[in-house]
């Protein structure tokens, strides 16, 4: 497994996986394909109507094409933080707070939450990670068990940095 040279070596690796990742975009894109049909093929007699379905049409696609181009990498955990395949920084280990795993969490599906000292931009990679606030959230087309490995590290990480 190759090393980025600016993080160090890696601790833990994050994937999207490919049946997850094309069940997501097939789904989005059909209920896409499937709403801008009805529109065109059955309008309704109120032009708004027509209007919204293929708006939401349209958005729907546009999510579908966002979630593709986001889970094309996978995120990396390294003794500096939390990085993009990409080397795009998540947040780093000094920012990390605590990290939030229970059923009650604002979380993705099968992820984690990492909830960060100070804000960072927003950021959104629809089925992989977003950060909004003091909080980043990992997690939706990746596997449950990896997602829980790398939220095991990065708390490893957090309390081992705490002075006792």
């Amino acid at each position: 497994m190759a090393t980025p040279d600016p993080f160090g070596p890696i601790l833990a690796v994050l994937r999207p996986s490919p049946a997850r990742r094309l069940f997501g975009v097939g789904i989005l894109g059909a209920l896409g394909f499937v709403v801008i049909t009805m529109a065109m093929r059955h309008p309704a007699d109120a032009f708004g109507w027509t209007l919204f379905l293929l708006a939401f049409g349209l958005l729907t696609l546009w999510m579908a094409w966002r979630l593709w181009q986001a889970t094309a990498q996978g995120l990396i955990l390294t003794a500096t933080g939390l990085h993009t395949e990409a080397g795009e920084t998540i947040a780093l280990l000094g920012d990390m707070a605590g990290i939030d795993r229970g059923i009650l969490a604002v979380k993705p599906a099968g992820g984690f939450s990492v909830v960060l000292r100070s804000s960072g931009a927003r950021a959104w990679y629809p089925g992989l990670w977003w950060r909004i606030g003091r909080r980043v959230g990992v997690g939706g087309v990746v596997s449950r068990h990896d997602c829980q490995f790398m939220a095991t590290k990065i708390a490893g990480l957090i309390a081992a940095r705490r002075p006792d």
